[in-house]
């Protein structure tokens, strides 16, 4: 019955602000990107391009999936490795013994999702479908990364007088790949982080902490 006396914000604050925050720092980053864009442009004796034109641009593409990728790719990852994976004293791992509540088996109860009610594939998809959704949601950055680069390395190459590439031999580039293992290796640093930091230090209310009290061989929230 409390719950029903909360307001929307309040129930969904925690995304609502994590989303503002995306928007605000995206846009952010459109400006201050379309502006360096034009500035290349007229450098290289070109017009500056219109915001709509930046948007669909190389330029922004890259600078935008590639950060992208690496965040669906260490979620991923993340994800999965806590299943079986321990880390002693951290807030961030399952307990050293015995069985979890994330660990039993679903039952098929009246407020279950429903791929729980169907059973068979269906519940052995949902039962990976965190995983799953970040890993598709890496491919999919990671292609539309894949194509900004090349649309924005094409447009240097022209602009340095050179021939543009195709996509297959820009696939083996190492430009390319380096925008992406400068990224990957960031977000692998963060989630390190954070997993050995919680065996220490605290945030008293935070679910990603452990109590204050809490002595640091402590395993678990």
């Amino acid at each position: 019955m409390r719950s029903a006396k909360h307001g929307f914000f309040y129930k969904n604050g925690l995304s609502i602000v994590m989303l503002a925050f995306m928007f605000l720092f995206i846009s952010c980053q459109f400006f201050t990107g379309w502006h360096e864009y034009n500035n290349e442009n007229i450098e290289h004796g070109y017009p500056p391009g219109t915001a709509v034109e930046y948007l669909t641009s190389g330029h922004f593409m890259e600078a935008t999936f590639e950060n992208w990728e690496s965040e669906f790719l260490q979620m991923a990852i993340y994800v999965f490795l806590t299943v079986s994976l321990r880390q002693k004293g951290s807030a961030e791992s399952k307990k050293l013994e015995g069985k979890e509540e994330t660990d039993r088996p679903p039952q098929a109860h009246s407020q279950a999702p429903w791929p729980v009610k169907k059973g068979g594939m269906w519940l052995k998809l949902y039962e990976n479908s965190l995983t799953l959704a970040f890993v598709l949601l890496f491919f999919i950055s990671f292609t539309l990364h894949f194509v900004g680069s090349l649309a924005a390395y094409n447009q240097e190459q022209i602009q340095d007088g050179k021939m543009p590439t195709t996509a297959s031999e820009y696939i083996g580039n190492s430009h390319f790949w380096f925008e992406s293992f400068q990224n990957w290796q960031s977000e692998f640093l963060a989630v390190a982080s954070i997993v050995v930091l919680s065996i220490w230090l605290r945030q008293k209310g935070s679910p990603e902490s452990k109590p204050v009290d809490a002595p640091h061989s402590e395993t678990g929230k």
